[in-house]
Parts: C-alpha cells; structure tokens; sequence
C-alpha cells in the first residue's frame, strides 16, 4: 500500500489534512485527570494504572496479578471510584455458584410467574477479587457476559449496560484451594497486568501517606472524572485512530510467530492480533496522536501476550519467562519504518 505525501504548499490539501485529524486534546486531559486522581493514594504503579486506562479506553478486561498487599484491590476500586458508573465487587470462593454471579430467576408470588433478579455482575465496573478461588464451573459462567456482554438465563438474553469493565485480581503464589484459569477465559482478558513491590522509596511515600490520612478512607480524596457518556465519546475516537496496512502486517507477523516458536507450547489466538491493534490504538491516542507507531505495539506485547502464550514444558523448567520468549520474537520481526 502506497504512502499518500500531502504537499504543503496545495491549500487544498492541507485543509483536508486538518480535517481529517482527530481532537485529542480532551482525551488525553481526562487521561492526566484520572492518573493525578488515582496519583493521591496510590504511589508509584504509573505502568498499572496507565495499562487500566488503556484497557478502559479499549473496551477490554483486566487481569491483575500480584503478591498480597501490593495495592490490586484498593487501586481497582479506586480506578471504579474515578468513572461516574456503577461498580461492583465479587469476592470469588470455593463455594461461590454461577448464579451468585449471573442472577437467577425467582418466583414472583403476586404474579406467580418467574422473574430475572439481576446478579452483581450487571453493573459497569466489577470487581472480581480472587477470581482463582472459583472452581471451574463459576469461571465458565463469566464467559459469555465478558465476550457478548449479555448473560443468558432460562434460554433469555439479558443486555449488559455499557460501559462493562471486569477486574479481576489474582494471587501467583498461593496455591492452596485456587483453579487455575482455563486458557479459554485468560483469553478473553484484553490485559494480564502483574504487579510487584514497591522500591524503597516509594514504600516510605506509602507509609507518609498512610500517617496523614489519620484512618480516613482513601476514597474520600477521589473525585469521578469521567461520566458514561463522556467515556463513550473517547472510546469511538480509540477506534478512529489511524493504522498502516505495514503495521497491521507487523502485528499479525508478531503473533503468527508464537504459533510456531520452538519454546512455546501454545501460542497466541487471533484475538490477540485484535488486542494488540486496539491497545496500540489507546497507547497513541494517550501520547495525543491519531497515528499508530510500531512503539505503540512494541508496548502492547507483554501485556497482551504474556497470559496467552505458554511455555514448553522443559524451557518451563529452565526457568524461562514468557516475556523472554516475547522479547526474542519482538528482536526478530522486522520493524516497519
């Protein structure tokens, strides 16, 4: 595919240039709004938080990973407490059923016909705490309402509200009464976005926060930024940005070769190619431009990769990483220029 060159010196074309651009001023103010917000409680985690916002904008689901105590819930709620939506949270059990998540139909007895009580899930942002404590037949139920945002019950569709965002946070280490997720579910989680301690210094900015709060909730200091409709505007101009044919042929290139990489077990599906594109998408449109770089992909790999792909079993125990095996694909795929 040809590049199209607009001469500066045509009138004509420099006024089509103008028209053509995308106003992303008010995108990226309501971006800096949320991460100042979000910047009051929670100390350093600026890749976390910016990942969110980019899941947000991308219309896509998040999975959370990391030791306990290192801020995944309360920075989840947080983010929740920035957007003028609904939000709810579920804490994921052994015990827990589908219909504690999806809802169920109930007796009516002045009618005596059955009635859909909505489940926690019909909400805007949810919460999933622990989503590994599920056993398998609980994760299943969230499937379709993460896919199709619709849930199916007694053979009725039921129409999620948008804007629907799922947060789930996952503990790595504890193994002891956990399901690991079926690849078919960490699929359809746009990102997988792990979590680590802080350093030192940010540890001490936790603490000093912490001692001047005096007990108030962390809440308190949080102010929505972003109403419903607002979101919506932002997300259609995600889906505006511009990307080059040669940078769709990158993408694709990227992820075709998990499929066929001599470390890999499984690699990753076309709803990867799909993710990547659209995060890509947000990553330029948060830098104010309405143009896709191969930096904007190069960004998108690891979180959108790392929880698709999975290692053979013999690299495994070598220790290897799926961020080495991102990276040796990354090094060799040529980058468009």
């Amino acid at each position: 595919m040809e590049e199209q060159h607009i001469h500066p010196e045509n009138d004509e074309n420099k006024e089509l240039n103008f028209d053509v651009r995308i106003p992303l001023e008010e995108l990226k103010t309501s971006v800096e709004d949320l991460k100042s917000q979000l910047s009051k409680i929670i100390v350093g985690q600026t890749d976390f938080v910016e990942l969110l916002i980019v899941g947000l904008l991308s219309n896509g689901h998040v999975l959370i990973e990391g030791v306990p105590g290192v801020a995944k819930t309360v920075t989840a709620k947080l983010f929740a407490k920035c957007l003028q939506t609904d939000f709810s949270r579920i804490q994921f059990t052994p015990d827990l059923m589908p219909s504690d998540v999806l809802g169920t139909s109930v007796l009516n007895m002045k009618t005596s016909d059955f009635e859909f009580k909505p489940g926690p899930v019909f909400s805007n942002i949810v919460l999933i705490d622990e989503i590994n404590r599920a056993p398998a037949k609980t994760q299943a139920a969230l499937f379709e309402v993460m896919e199709e945002r619709q849930v199916t019950i007694d053979g009725k569709r039921h129409q999620l509200q948008d804007p629907f965002m799922v947060l789930a946070t996952q503990n790595p280490v504890e193994q002891e009464g956990t399901y690991a997720l079926p690849e078919a579910q960490l699929d359809r989680f746009l990102f997988k976005i792990e979590v680590d301690y802080p350093k030192l210094e940010e540890e001490i900015d936790i603490l000093k926060g912490h001692n001047e709060r005096k007990g108030a909730k962390p809440e308190a200091n949080i102010v929505p930024i972003l109403s419903p409709e607002k979101l919506k505007e932002l997300k259609t101009q995600i889906f505006d940005i511009k990307i080059e044919e040669k940078l769709l042929h990158y993408i694709a290139e990227l992820v075709s070769k998990t499929r066929q990489h001599a470390h890999l077990y499984l690699g990753a599906s076309p709803r990867a190619s799909i993710a990547i594109m659209n995060a890509a998408k947000a990553f330029a449109a948060i830098d104010g431009r309405d143009f896709v770089i191969p930096e904007d992909i190069k960004k998108s790999l690891n979180p959108v990769l790392g929880h698709r792909i999975i290692l053979s079993p013999d690299r495994e125990m070598e220790g290897m990483k799926t961020r080495d095996v991102i990276q040796m694909i990354s090094q060799s795929v040529e980058i468009p220029r």
